[in-house]
């Protein structure tokens, strides 16, 4: 039978934790045994037994911290272990068997919360593999079988009913359906879902029926990757952790040269034992780590990954926020407002065209254009030969004609000509604030298509929270004309816009700018932050001091370039986050000011004391130390609270 201990992994771990459990148990019925006969007055040969009883607990104390001391030194760190050893030796040495024994007791539940923190790390993503789907049925040509989950590879056709679980990362090729995806994305909404889109690992189908093709299952999934990052990032240490592990290095020093100096002084041996026992910041070691594991958990159930505790110092600096438009202020789902054709070309004709050009594009432009071929009946024409032009469009072949279409910036500089008719509808679209897409065929305009995206609901809101929170400037980039831009630049109030911007543009832009305005900037210097859509962005977002992508479920892109990734195109996220920064910052804060007052309480106890009391001795300030090291350590956990 084996042991089920929810705190660990490992064999390894299940030992450690086995062994501190035993020492807390061990010395905890000890140390309430010798306080009863005290309080009895009963002084019997009992009393040695559990004397002899707390310094073999103690000696098996010292172990681990004195391991985990001696491996610092050898990496040229000082830690609170090394403090701890000193003290525990020098409490044996003294035949202080209550107070060795207390700080075996603090440093063993000290590696416990250590291995809580962890545990409630995992937890959270242990509770997305509930949803793992052992058995799978999977087509296979006219028949269904049924597959282990280890047994599927890429390219298969898996069957999914209401009800279940979806077993793989994949694209509907038949049906559909209504989708939970709260395990990824934290919003408890049902998304509908039909033939083309993506379903993923983890999600729930609540209703309808699928045939999804496999893309990825396994290691590969978006849900293996998001476990994966939620582990890297508790791992990952920012300046305020790094700055905790220097205090902690110069403080022990500190402590070493006082004890030292209170030594050659005469003190008294065990006035200089109860002062290391007190300040002894071994709290302080736990509570730092577990405040930002804590918020790193919390943004994992709201559907946010954050890359890194340094993230969060980050969000709590930004100054400065620039933006994607499609995808992030906007809905992303941009519909077909108007088709014009020109000469001698059809207007059905230019619809089959313009709908060939969009049948092998995955633009947010192109998927509206087949959203209109659908409801308009129009078939859809693959194209014999295209290529993508980056920022610009595609070109393609058509009934033996080489075609262009996509920015109107490209039949410029290509020198497409133009005519009269298609210039006063150019205006006309730019006027309503709509945004072009042009038709060329054999260096001739024959057709334009403008489209509008809506904007998100309560973005200026947002957008003022943000304000509030001490951005100093929106800028907003897109590729969208003058008067697109202007149009929603104007609407969400805000001042800074950059139109007709490419992704080679935006790359240029955001470097300019961090030199202008980002921390190495010899004026105003600020954060500044990006946020862009999370499939098209992945240059723009790896040049920002704080990247953060919108609709990053299913792209490794996103999750791989951005520093904080929002599974679901939720805008709300981000003042959500720079407020859980905030938080997080003054639980950092709160902890050290709880820290210093707790020692500087305890150092008075030790070296003035209290009036017919008199002062704690190392038993006493054990036992003080103990008690004040939870303060900390529970308050990090608001961190982690809403």
């Amino acid at each position: 039978m084996s042991i089920n201990i929810p705190l660990a992994d490992t064999t390894k771990d299940k030992i450690f934790i086995i062994f501190d459990m035993v020492l807390i148990i061990g010395i905890a019925l000890a140390l309430i045994a010798e306080f009863s006969l005290y309080l009895l007055g009963i002084h019997t040969s009992a009393v040695n037994w559990l004397e002899i009883f707390l310094a073999v607990f103690s000696i098996m104390g010292i172990v681990p911290v004195a391991i985990s001391a001696v491996k610092a030194l050898i990496k040229r760190h000082i830690t609170i272990d090394l403090l701890a050893s000193i003290a525990l030796a020098f409490s044996l040495i003294q035949h202080e068997w209550s107070s060795a024994a207390f700080i075996s007791l603090m440093l063993a539940f000290a590696r416990i919360f250590d291995h809580i923190t962890e545990a409630r790390m995992k937890k959270s993503i242990k509770s997305l593999m509930k949803y793992h789907v052992e058995i799978v049925r999977v087509r296979d040509g006219d028949s269904i079988v049924e597959k282990h989950i280890d047994l599927i590879s890429r390219g298969d056709m898996v069957i999914i009913e209401a009800g279940e679980n979806v077993p793989v990362d994949g694209v509907i090729i038949s049906g559909m359906a209504e989708v939970n995806e709260s395990s990824l994305t934290g919003e408890n909404e049902l998304m509908p879902k039909k033939v083309g889109d993506q379903v993923f690992t983890s999600t729930v189908m609540e209703s309808g029926s699928l045939i999804v093709r496999v893309d990825r299952v396994g290691a590969d999934t978006t849900l293996s990757r998001i476990i994966q990052l939620v582990e890297e990032s508790s791992r990952n240490k920012n300046q305020a952790e790094m700055f905790a592990d220097k205090f902690s290095e110069k403080y022990i020093l500190i402590m070493f040269l006082v004890s030292i100096t209170l030594y050659l002084f005469g003190v008294d041996s065990k006035i200089i034992l109860a002062i290391l026992l007190v300040v002894c910041a071994d709290d302080i070691a736990v509570a730092v780590p577990l405040t930002y594991t804590s918020a790193i958990v919390y943004a994992a159930k709201r559907g946010v990954l954050i890359k890194g505790s340094g993230a969060f110092e980050q969000l709590y600096r930004m100054n400065y926020l620039l933006t994607d438009k499609t995808g992030t202020l906007t809905r992303g789902k941009p519909e077909v407002s108007n088709i014009h054709n020109y000469g001698s070309r059809t207007f059905d004709d230019i619809c089959r065209r313009f709908v060939a050009g969009a049948s092998v594009s995955r633009h947010a432009v192109s998927r509206a254009i087949m959203k209109y071929a659908d409801e308009k009946h129009i078939t859809a024409h693959i194209p014999d030969q295209f290529s993508e032009i980056p920022g610009e469009g595609i070109t393609f072949v058509h009934d033996g004609e080489v075609m262009f279409m996509g920015r109107p910036s490209y039949t410029e500089h290509e020198e497409y000509h133009v005519g009269a008719e298609v210039k006063r509808d150019i205006q006309f679209e730019k006027d309503a604030g709509r945004g072009i897409v042009l038709l060329g065929v054999n260096k001739e305009v024959v057709g334009l298509l403008s489209y509008s995206d809506e904007l998100r609901s309560n973005v200026s809101e947002i957008i003022q929270k943000t304000r509030d929170l001490g951005i100093r400037e929106w800028h907003m980039l897109t590729g969208d004309n003058e008067r697109a831009a202007s149009a929603i630049a104007e609407k969400l109030d805000i001042k800074h816009f950059h139109a007709n911007m490419s992704p080679q543009h935006k790359v240029k832009f955001i470097e300019t700018f961090e030199k202008e305005h980002g921390p190495k900037a010899t004026k105003n210097p600020g954060v500044v932050g990006y946020i862009g859509d999370g499939v098209n962005d992945a240059a723009s977002l790896a040049l920002a001091d704080v990247s953060i992508a919108m609709g990053g479920i299913g792209s490794d892109a996103a999750i791989e370039a951005a520093d904080i990734t929002i599974m679901r195109d939720n805008l709300e996220r981000v003042p959500e986050m720079m407020i859980l920064s905030r938080k997080v910052r003054r639980v950092m804060k709160d902890n050290f000011w709880i820290w210093a007052i707790t020692n500087g309480v305890g150092l008075f106890l030790v070296v003035i004391g209290v009036p017919g009391i008199g002062q704690l001795g190392p038993a006493g300030a054990a036992t003080y130390n103990f008690l004040t090291d939870f303060f900390p350590i529970f308050n990090s956990f608001r961190a982690g609270r809403k």
